[in-house]
C-alpha cells in the first residue's frame, strides 16, 4: 500500500526533502515526460542533488526532462510517500518532496 500526505512549507524540515516534482504547463497544455526505465509518461521531477536547495532541484529537473528554457515556478507544498509492504508493516518508511506548479513560456 501506498499514502501519500500533503504539508504546509513549513511543517517539514527542509533536509529531509529528497526529490521534487513540478506540475508543468505550456500554451494551456500540461507537460508530461516520459521515463527513460519505463514505458510512462509522468510529472517531471526528480531527486535533490548534495547541498542544492529544492527549489534549484525543481528548476533544475523541469529543465532537464521538458526542455523548459523560459518559466514561472511556484512551490505549491510538500507531500510524503509511505509504502507499506508486508516486510515493513511495523515500521513504514516515509519519503517527502517538494511540489511545485510552473507556467512555460519557451521550450
Amino acid at each position: 500500500m501506498i499514502n501519500v500526505n500533503f504539508f504546509k512549507w513549513d511543517e517539514i524540515d527542509d533536509n529531509d526533502l529528497l526529490f521534487a516534482v513540478i506540475v508543468s504547463r505550456f500554451q494551456n497544455k500540461w507537460i508530461l515526460a516520459k521515463h527513460k526505465d519505463r514505458e510512462t509518461w509522468e510529472i517531471p521531477g526528480g531527486h535533490r542533488e548534495k547541498g542544492e536547495e529544492i527549489s534549484i532541484t525543481a528548476s533544475r529537473e523541469l529543465q532537464e526532462e521538458t526542455g523548459a528554457k523560459e518559466f514561472k515556478i511556484i512551490p505549491i507544498c510538500i507531500y510524503s510517500v509511505t509504502k507499506e509492504d508486508s516486510d515493513n508493516i511495523k515500521h513504514p518508511v516515509s519519503t517527502f518532496g517538494g511540489l511545485y506548479f510552473a507556467e512555460v513560456t519557451e521550450l
